[in-house]
């Protein structure tokens, strides 16, 4: 790396440079002078990590002589998770894969600030090399992920063959989603359907934004819900995707007014009714088998603080 990189900014792995010939587009200007492709560079930019005198730019962006530009880097990840002894529960299992029931506060694969504790460490422990390599060595199994603190239904790959069939049948919209969430407020229409790109927020890198439409980094994003039971002031509602966005169903609830409950990154400051996370719960799955074409269908019981919150607003109705 050619920028000069100030001592009290290491730790944040922040580098900064001050233009002294310009004209030349931001990621040929970055290419040329740091140790990254140009592809990498562009990767970086589509993740909001490249500033220009402070503000996020596209790729094609120009640089001008005096201009400071700013690369945040990501913490490096870990290459290999560890094995944990952790309980798991498992709802089915054959010789290709697995449905497990997650709890809420249980992390799917190991990141920075969550190393230790995770699913895969568990299924490492547990499966120990029976888990398919797709995912490396951080993600051995793992088809698709839900939020830290939502509970419910994921689906785990035992060999590659059925990874990639899992895959593709997510890919094309084939894999039945289906959540539960409590939500302030009721919508007005008793059934509906959200159709609003998501991306990466270009004010805050650590969470998801909706936009008018879709472009570099900006994907399209469709869920259908509906209301189940309407208490005073709070709903509670089942979502299907069509799609499978980063925070979905939590940008798009939020997008029409009503959030879900205990939501503190896209509900900040409402009651959350004692919870200590999103009152939302992956509650189905259906599938093709990968190897037996059989239509397979799992439901999990709501956990304790769904059911309790429930309770909370039926005493209150």
């Amino acid at each position: 790396m050619t920028f000069p990189i100030p001592e009290e900014m290491e730790d944040d792995r922040l580098f900064t440079s001050v233009v002294i010939h310009g004209g030349s587009r931001i990621d040929k200007y970055l290419a040329d002078h740091t140790d990254f492709t140009r592809s990498a560079i562009q990767r970086l930019i589509g993740e909001n990590a490249v500033h220009i005198n402070g503000k996020v730019i596209k790729k094609n962006a120009p640089v001008q002589t005096g201009d400071v530009v700013t690369v945040v880097l990501p913490t490096p990840k870990p290459t290999k998770a560890l094995a944990e002894n952790i309980p798991l529960t498992i709802i089915y299992e054959d010789s290709d894969l697995l449905v497990v029931n997650k709890p809420q506060g249980m992390v799917v694969h190991p990141a920075p600030g969550n190393e230790r504790g995770t699913l895969v460490n568990a299924l490492l422990y547990h499966y120990k090399d029976n888990l398919s390599g797709i995912g490396g060595g951080i993600r051995p199994g793992i088809v698709h992920r839900i939020d830290k603190n939502t509970a419910g239904l994921l689906l785990v790959a035992k060999n590659d063959f059925a990874h990639v069939s899992l895959a593709e049948q997510i890919r094309a919209h084939t894999l039945l989603r289906q959540y539960e969430a409590v939500v302030y407020g009721t919508p007005k229409d008793e059934k509906g359907i959200i159709d609003k790109p998501l991306g990466r927020s270009l004010k805050d890198r650590k969470k998801m934004a909706v936009f008018s439409k879709t472009g570099e980094g900006i994907r399209e994003a469709v869920t259908h819900y509906e209301v189940l039971v309407s208490f005073s002031g709070y709903a509670h509602v089942r979502c299907r995707l069509e799609t499978g966005r980063t925070h979905q169903i939590r940008l798009h609830m939020a997008s029409i007014g009503h959030p879900v409950v205990g939501d503190d990154v896209y509900a900040p400051g409402r009651p959350t009714l004692g919870l200590m996370g999103q009152c939302l719960v992956a509650r189905t799955l259906g599938l093709v088998h990968p190897r037996t074409g059989e239509a397979l269908c799992f439901t999990c019981e709501l956990p304790a603080f769904f059911l309790q919150t429930l309770n909370q607003l039926t005493k209150l109705q």
